[in-house]
């Protein structure tokens, strides 16, 4: 890495640290301030051809390493990752404008889940099954139902934890002997070489990942289809995701997508909660993640309290640029402005109150805050990835769940109510991977399942469950 404010970095390709062979490069700017901070290597589908297979072939010889031995190597990335949390939060706030706090927490969070995952791989055995378990079965045959290592995974990562969401692919594949092709995302692939760096440097052999850098309209559909490509594990948007879904055929897929999750609030809440929770749910890094709360379904009796409670909060919200650790920032570039700018104004053109906010600087929306909001509203329904939150009345508990249910997505829901057991009877009901009670909706902790259904995912993520996507069952059948 080259100086303080732009860095010329090399891509890990046929083993070795380079740039493009044709000299191309992606320049990597700061989305709060313009500045370019970087440039990274646009690589070509030939150059990459040859790495992959490079990658492909090492897999084996990885695989035959003890368990201990490889856990010992991502243990040592734990710690040098803990070691360079200062230099890589860095790197991640400048790339995707994430508060500095956060940003190098993010680090620390990663670390934390590459231990959890090395001692979770240690649990993970196969099983022993005898023949005459089955009625009729021949008790002289015993089947050996080890796992085995699918290959090559294709981790492709997102903008917007583009070091913890990486690790939670990359560890589990290499802890369970694959190899790895990681396609970073462009924002935010300075720090995701970074991650790899102290991968290689803990003592990976460095032929077992090739980092895929460059544009995605030029090597992301040769990536999906290569042919050594085992399994795909993906983190991005819903469009995206069915697209790689709809080239993959045959590959094992975990996808991660888009959310428009709901905060349910009925009639019995603790107001001053769930507006606490609401708040830190749909506003923090700016909205821009999936599980960030996007809609609130209130009963008409506890609306306008609830309103003005989530106003007097979001008036409090620092605003301004990462360095100043302040929970809004811009957002990741200004086309993505643009879309929630076009969600908050086709809202106020079909009658919906702006409470607070509506104010633009550049890519910097301020926290804005819609009520009266109704269905034929495009914020109604869209995920906006930003730092609006819509206010929808509804009439009764039955209403909101069936506004929640019509969504085209199903990550996660929170349900606020000092009734248990009716919450309870309304989560079941709720087409979702995850609902949260009384709590605002999020990922984690890390090695609880994670999943979406509906347009919100494929699979299911968590550490054991990660562990276990990037294996397969392999039987062998004892004839006594």
């Amino acid at each position: 890495m080259t100086t303080k404010t732009e860095q010329s970095v090399k891509t890990l390709i046929h083993g070795e640290w380079n740039v493009s062979e044709s000299g191309k490069s992606v320049e990597i700017s700061s989305p709060h301030n313009g500045e370019t901070i970087g440039q990274v290597p646009s690589l070509s589908q030939e150059e990459l051809e040859a790495s992959i297979q490079k990658t492909a072939d090492a897999q084996s010889n990885w695989a035959e390493k003890s368990i201990q031995e490889r856990g010992e190597i991502l243990k040592k990335w734990a710690e040098i990752l803990e070691e360079r949390k200062d230099e890589i939060g860095e790197s991640i706030m400048l790339e995707v404008a994430k508060k500095r706090s956060s940003a190098v927490s993010e680090v620390s969070r990663t670390a934390e889940y590459i231990r959890y995952t090395v001692e979770e791989a240690f649990r993970l055995d196969g099983s022993v099954k005898r023949g005459d378990g089955f009625k009729g079965g021949n008790p002289n045959k015993i089947g050996l139902a080890e796992k085995t290592p699918r290959g090559t995974i294709l981790a492709i990562g997102p903008f917007n934890y583009p070091v913890n969401l990486s690790a939670s692919k990359i560890a589990p594949a290499l802890m369970q002997g694959n190899s790895v092709i990681f396609k970073p995302a462009t924002q935010g692939a300075i720090s995701g070489i970074k991650l790899i760096e102290a991968l290689i440097d803990a003592g990976l052999p460095s032929d077992l990942v090739t980092v895929a850098t460059g544009r995605g309209s030029v090597i992301g559909d040769f990536l999906v289809q290569h042919p050594e490509v085992d399994m795909i594990t993906f983190t991005g948007g819903t469009a995206t995701g069915r697209h790689i879904a709809n080239l993959s055929s045959m590959i094992p897929l975990v996808l991660e997508l888009g959310g428009k999750d709901p905060a349910i609030v009925l009639e019995d809440a603790d107001l001053d909660k769930a507006a606490k929770e609401i708040v830190a749910g749909a506003y923090s890094y700016s909205g821009q993640r999936c599980t960030a709360i996007k809609r609130v379904l209130v009963q008409n009796e506890k609306a306008d309290e609830l309103v003005q409670k989530i106003t007097d909060q979001v008036e409090g919200l620092s605003v301004g640029m990462p360095e100043d650790d302040v929970t809004v920032t811009p957002l990741i570039n200004d086309k993505s402005a643009d879309y929630v700018q076009s969600l908050i104004d086709d809202a106020k053109e079909k009658g919906a109150t702006v409470v607070t906010g509506d104010k633009r600087e550049g890519n910097l929306l301020y926290p804005t805050l819609l009520d009266h909001v109704t269905p034929d509203m495009k914020i109604a329904w869209e995920e906006p990835f930003g730092p609006v939150l819509p206010i929808i009345r509804v009439s009764n508990s039955e209403e909101a769940v069936r506004l929640a249910n019509e969504s085209d997505y199903g990550l996660q829901a929170s349900i606020f109510s000092t009734d248990m057991d009716k919450a309870i009877g309304i989560a079941q009901e709720l087409e979702v991977g995850t609902v949260q009670l009384n709590a605002k909706t999020e990922r984690g902790p890390d090695h609880f399942p994670f999943l979406g259904v509906k347009g919100s995912g494929l699979g299911v993520q968590g550490i054991r469950e990660s562990l276990e996507s990037v294996v397969r069952d392999k039987v062998t059948v004892i004839n006594m």
